[in-house]
Order: C-alpha cells, then structure tokens, then sequence
C-alpha cells in the first residue's frame, strides 16, 4: 500500500504592491472626485459669503454711496458711528431686547418642554401646535398680524380694558412698542421647545426615583437633576438664541410700518443699518455698523463660552 503526501495547498498569488506614482494618481483622482462633489458649496461660500464679507470689511473704511466708487476714508466710518446718538440708541434697543426677550423665551420654552416630557394622550398634536409659531413667525405676513393685534382698539387693547388697563395699542406707544416685539419673539418658543424636549429624554429616569426614594421634591429633583443633567443643552440653548436676538430685523420692520418707531422706539441694530445702507446709501458707514455686531457678537458668545466652564456639566467631566 503506498501513501501519497498530500502536497500543500497553493499558495495564493501575491500581486505585487502597487508603485508608488501610480498609488498618487489614484489618490489625485479620488481628491478630484471629492472637489469636483463640493464645488457647488465652495463656490457657494466664495461667491455669497466670502466675497460679499471681504467686500464689505473694505467697505467699512470707506465712503462708498453704492453710485460713485469708493473713496479710502480710513476709521472714520467708526469714529463716526460712536459719535452717533441714533447708533448708540440702537444699541440700547437691542440690548434690551436681548437680555429681555431671550430669556423669557428660553424660561416658557423649557416650562413646555417639561410639561410635553410627561406620557400623555395627544403628546404628538400638542407637540406640533407649539412648534408651528416658529415656522410662520419670522414671516412678514405674521408681522402685519402682529401689528394689528397691538394697535390701538385691537384685540390687546380691548382685553387690556376689559382687565381695568387703560393703556392704548403698544403699537403707538413708545414705552410699549418693543414690549410687542418681546411678545412675538416668545411667542416663536418652539424650536428651543423641541431641543429642550430632546435633552429632557435623555435624563435616566433612575436618577429621579433614587431622588424620590430619599425624600427630595420636585423643586429638589428639578435643580439638582434635570437642570445640571440638560445643562449642555441649555447653554446650546441660550447661545443660539442670543445670537438669533441680536440679528432681529423683520418683525421690528414690519411691526414699526419700515420706520422702526415710534421715537426709534424700535429702532434695533439691524434696521438702523439699513436706514443707512439702503436708504441712506451710507454702503461704507453701514459696512461698517455690520463688522461692529460681528464683534459684538462674537465677544458675548466668547463669554458665554468662558462661563460655561461653572454652569455647565458634560459628561466626561464626571468621568
């Protein structure tokens, strides 16, 4: 009987790596694919972003009417704009606007939130009801409502007299104008709302029946779970909408009839440039104003980046 050696299996043919030109070409290749992919948004950028924000820092220093060519002026246009009380006073309008409005709207939409969080029947339609304000709100036939709601013997004024308030359509008055526009930015709580909601679903629920087993209230369990657990999502939250309060323009437009009154009542940061920018046709004065509020801008939300480091909790931190 003769035994046969089974012989070993072949081994499989080893191609030899590819050269190294030839592995650059591929890589080339597949770059261009991927460039070749963006440049809709790449030229996007450049052309509507871009171009337009370095043509306007060379705006801001100088005199430039959008019908001459533009004349090098320097840091006149700044020097200029700290000099002007109607600036300054659109400065103290938003700023009021600001503090006053984002908070009340981040405090009804975190309420909410913590109202929908609850299992109950027809969570989804309430859900919707309170988001939908903020899909038509910033909406200029949203704005002429607006104004007639609060205009003298509308539906606000009457309510108002029916409580024993006898103070007019806010629309007219100066003390109250704003208060108008306070009301319609509040009343668009909705997306906060759902961002709120979000956070408020990750929050283990063992947390709150440990707290409930050891005696803490609602109020205890509020401040000392929910909030520092949804903390991230709060400062998400409040810089977002901060950033949003500072580029107010259409409700304040259309809710003043495009003179952002009355007595500059409305008379926000945005509409002042462009009183100056278009009808004005102070271009390099208004280039000018809009490179002051990105700094403005980017200075707070430095701070509140700053501050975030004592209020807010990530989880790694607990790590």
């Amino acid at each position: 009987m003769t035994l046969v050696k089974d012989s070993p299996p072949d081994a499989p043919e080893m191609r030899p790596a590819a050269p190294v030109a030839e592995r650059r070409r591929r890589g080339r290749r597949e770059n261009l694919a991927g460039y070749l992919f963006m440049s809709p948004w790449i030229a996007g950028f450049l052309l509507l972003t871009a171009g337009p924000m370095a043509a306007s820092l060379y705006f801001a220093f100088t005199d430039y009417n959008l019908f001459s060519s533009p004349n090098w002026i320097g840091f006149d246009n700044f020097t200029a704009m700290f000099g002007d009380p109607r600036w300054q006073k659109s400065v103290e309008v938003t700023a009021k606007y600001v503090v006053i409005g984002t908070p009340l709207k981040l405090l009804l939409a975190l309420g909410v939130a913590l109202l929908l969080a609850q299992s109950r029947r027809g969570q989804g339609f309430y859900r919707a009801a309170f988001y939908a304000p903020s899909l038509i709100g910033a909406s200029v036939s949203v704005g002429f409502v607006w104004r007639a709601l609060f205009s003298d013997d509308a539906a606000v004024d009457r309510a108002q007299s029916f409580l024993g308030l006898h103070t007019g359509g806010w629309v007219g008055d100066p003390n109250w104008v704003l208060y108008s526009l306070v009301a319609l930015t509040v009343w668009q709580f909705g997306a906060p709302m759902v961002i709120f909601l979000a956070g408020l679903k990750q929050v283990p629920k063992e947390l709150y029946e440990a707290a409930e087993v050891d005696g803490a209230g609602p109020l205890r369990r509020f401040w000392s779970i929910t909030l520092p657990m949804i903390s991230p999502v709060l400062f998400f939250n409040v810089l977002l909408e901060t950033i949003h309060s500072f580029q107010i323009f259409g409700s304040a437009y259309v809710v003043s009839n495009t003179t952002c009154g009355p007595a500059d009542a409305t008379l926000v940061y945005t509409c002042y440039l462009y009183q100056k920018g278009f009808k004005e046709s102070q271009m390099g004065f208004a280039s000018a104003m809009a490179w002051m509020l990105l700094l403005a801008v980017a200075l707070v939300t430095a701070v509140l980046f700053w501050s975030q480091k004592r209020w807010v909790h990530y989880e790694e931190d607990a790590r």
